[in-house]
């Protein structure tokens, strides 16, 4: 919705989360300067210091600015352009997305009269991103088929956007539900069917590899049936998905990488490119990238215990080597393992693959400790590490002990966008005397969305591994590490896990364990997030991290160094 321009006296500021001029056409918060602003609420001390804040841009002391929580960006002709509030920003799979943004690129196709971009969640709890179009086409008539629109509209966004703000499905309606107040009528929005997904003509799959294929798919994807020509990720996949995805492949006694999906999305396209033989299958391995004529490299999990990132890190990067992911192994509720006793069941699923070293390891995120790990227990059996790669790896911080409720609230529920401040207090204070499934409990009576069924237990496993890992006493390795960092700090509503005081340091902290000259600290443009998230930001990463890797020796100058 168009807004104008500011009135004489007025100033209006599209800003970032860091409060700096966001590039034009980009969206931000709209931020109101100018002789018309108020002093504050009456009354309201702590809404008058969140709102009205210090005009920066002004050049005139005591100057204010009012935080209208407003999404806006400028349009070509110098206009402004409303997007909706900031309120009603969403996470998903981690990334902070605004709907107002993708709904105002939708508006840009010829298709598109009006459109709305809401979360759902799907069968599972996961949220989705829904797109609700009032379509047209291009004579003026309001036809426009269904499955036709979806694979238009998200071909357009494809190449506009990041692919995390893709929306899952695009679902036609004659007229967006409106409540009597004029807003969007959130409960009138329909659940997709079939057809507000890209699918391709049907054609029922064929053989023994594309019958068991389309199972998987349809299980993962929540849509009632796949059909040969149809695309993983135009059927709403992602990332997250192809890993499990590949994990269901490979127990299946599928010979698939991850390669083979991201090359071949289409399901008769891919099916060729598999073999059955469950003999192939090492248990603790997801392949990633089978060829290559130098060693391989061996990826950990983040601290959330997710290798989606590997996937789409690797198509970008330009190696002559296989690449493995290597998931967590699982955790028993009732025995708690050391950071080195995991590392001790890692390194074995590690050796199947590769029997002898050098070893070349990388990480992304808190949970690139364990490759750490890794490299300590391959050199106490007396082999060779000669690659670290870090990612934004902080060093974990010596801070008193955490339970495993309050790892759960920070990294569960913290994020949670739909979690005001006021719910997040009280699941802060009822974190210190309740179990994590008490805190789950409390969460539901409160009223927040705690997302799948299985979340619960993903919390017990982050909460394992990160007491394992505030456990572990670091040694000094005789290993080099590549710190690759970014450059911008990330910005939160609330307090995280605790940080060392250098965790913001080039180096983050690890010169006080290997010593700086052991350290070759690389920037990246970007946040801890928006690194890897970005597209440009990615590829930049992906360049970096090759060249690191193309010019890694097979010793290190310390390798007669005892480990300490």
């Amino acid at each position: 919705m168009p807004i104008g321009r500011p009135i004489s006296n007025t100033r209006l500021y599209v800003l970032d989360d860091h409060g700096q001029p966001v590039p034009f056409g980009a969206v931000g918060e709209l931020y109101i300067g100018g002789a018309g602003v108020a002093r504050g609420y009456l009354n309201r001390p702590d809404l008058t210091a969140e709102r009205f804040l210090a005009d920066p841009f002004s050049g005139k002391a005591g100057a204010r600015m009012y935080r209208s929580g407003d999404l806006a960006r400028y349009l070509p002709d110098g206009n402004l352009e409303f997007l909706g509030r900031n309120d009603d920003q969403v996470k998903i799979r981690g990334f902070r997305i605004e709907p107002g943004e993708i709904a105002a690129r939708l508006l840009e196709h010829e298709l598109v009269g009006d459109a709305a971009v809401v979360a759902h969640a799907d069968a599972a709890g996961d949220k989705r991103l829904v797109a609700y179009v009032v379509a047209k086409t291009t004579d003026g008539s309001a036809e426009a088929d269904g499955a036709g629109l979806a694979a238009s509209l998200r071909a357009h966004l494809g190449g506009l956007l990041p692919d995390y703000m893709v929306p899952s499905a695009f679902v036609r309606l004659e007229a967006l539900p409106l409540t009597v107040n004029g807003k969007l009528d959130r409960k009138a929005l329909p659940v997709p069917d079939d057809d507000a997904y890209a699918r391709r003509a049907y054609e029922a799959p064929q053989g023994e590899i594309e019958t068991l294929l389309a199972g998987i798919w349809a299980e993962l994807l929540g849509v009632e049936r796949v059909g040969r020509h149809d695309n993983f990720f135009e059927l709403g996949g992602h990332s997250l998905l192809a890993v499990r995805l590949l994990v269901q492949a490979l127990a299946l006694g599928m010979k698939v990488s991850a390669s083979n999906i991201f090359d071949a999305p289409i399901l008769k396209d891919l099916a060729p490119k598999i073999e059955l033989d469950s003999s192939h299958y090492t248990p603790g391995v997801l392949p990633v990238r089978t060829i290559g004529s130098q060693a391989p490299v061996f990826f950990v999990p983040t601290g959330y215990g997710d290798c989606s990132y590997v996937f789409r890190l690797v198509r970008e990067m330009d190696i002559d080597c296989p690449v493995y992911a290597l998931p967590w192994p699982p955790f028993e509720e009732a025995r708690r393992s050391s950071l080195e006793e995991i590392a001790t069941k890692v390194t074995h699923a590690v050796r199947k693959v590769q029997p002898r070293g050098p070893y070349r390891f990388a990480g992304y995120s808190s949970g690139a400790v364990l490759a750490y790990a890794l490299a300590e227990r391959l050199l106490y059996l007396e082999e060779t590490v000669s690659f670290m790669a870090f990612i934004d790896v902080p060093i974990p911080a010596m801070s008193p002990a955490m339970t495993d409720t309050e790892i759960a609230l920070q990294m569960i529920f913290e994020p949670l966008e739909s979690l005001g401040d006021e719910g997040f207090e009280v699941l802060r204070q009822s974190a210190g005397q309740s179990s994590v499934e008490q805190l789950f409990e409390k969460a539901r009576q409160i009223g927040a969305g705690v997302g799948r069924p299985d979340l619960y237990y993903d919390a017990i496993r982050y909460a394992q591994f990160h007491q394992a890992v505030h456990s572990y006493e670091m040694p000094s390795l005789p290993v080099s590490v590549h710190q690759f960092y970014a450059l911008e700090h990330s910005l939160s509503r609330r307090a995280r896990l605790p940080a060392a005081p250098d965790a913001n340091s080039p180096m983050r902290g690890w010169d006080r364990i290997l010593g700086a000259e052991f350290i070759q600290a690389v920037p990246v443009p970007g946040d801890h997030v928006t690194m890897m998230a970005v597209p440009e930001n990615r590829r930049v990463l992906a360049r970096q991290l090759s060249a690191a890797l193309n010019n890694s020796p097979t010793t290190h100058p310390n390798s007669n160094l005892d480990v300490k």
